[in-house]
C-alpha cells in the first residue's frame, strides 16, 4: 500500500468546460453522484451526501483547500467514512489535488490523493482500496460528463 493514489485522464473538452465540471458544485454533484449543498470557496466547507446507490449512507464532507482558476483544486475530506455514526472529524483527513493540463486533443486531468498513512491503521487499508476504485470510476464519470 501507498501513501496516495494517482489517476490521470485525457478528456476531449477544453480545460475551460473541464474546469466548470470539476468545481462547479451542481455539475460535481452530477458526475461525481453526490447531493453537495454550496458552492465550492476556498477556505471553506461544502457538505453533502452521496447518492449512489449503496453508498449512499456515505457523507460528503470537503475543505476546499485551493482553488487556481482552470490549473488546479484541491481540498482536504476524510476518505470512506463508511460508518454514518462516527464523527471522522477526529481524524486526519487526506488531501485531494486536481491538475488540469491542456494538450491537444483536449485536457489532461490528474487526480492525487495523498495522506492515508495519517489514516488509523485499522481503517486504512479499506480507505485506500475504496479511493483508489473509487477515483478509476470517477475519473471515468467526469470524462462522460465534460464531453458531453
Amino acid at each position: 500500500m501507498s501513501d496516495r493514489i494517482e489517476k490521470e485522464i485525457t478528456i476531449n473538452a477544453s480545460p475551460s468546460r473541464v474546469w466548470k465540471a470539476l468545481t462547479d458544485h451542481t455539475q460535481f454533484s452530477t458526475w461525481f453522484r453526490a447531493k453537495i449543498d454550496k458552492p465550492f470557496v476556498e477556505g471553506k466547507t461544502s457538505n453533502g451526501k452521496v447518492t449512489i446507490p449503496g453508498y449512499d449512507h456515505l457523507k460528503f464532507v470537503v475543505m476546499v483547500r485551493k482553488i487556481t482558476p482552470e490549473t488546479y483544486f484541491a481540498y482536504a475530506w476524510h476518505p470512506y467514512p463508511s460508518d454514518p455514526d462516527f464523527d471522522y472529524s477526529v481524524e486526519d483527513p487526506t488531501l485531494v489535488e486536481f491538475t488540469l493540463t491542456p494538450m491537444a486533443d483536449g485536457t489532461l486531468l490528474k487526480v492525487v490523493e495523498s495522506g492515508f498513512d495519517k489514516v488509523p491503521a485499522h481503517r486504512r487499508p479499506e480507505a485506500f482500496r475504496m479511493n483508489t476504485g473509487g477515483w478509476e470510476g470517477q475519473m471515468k464519470n467526469i470524462k462522460a460528463y465534460a464531453k458531453s
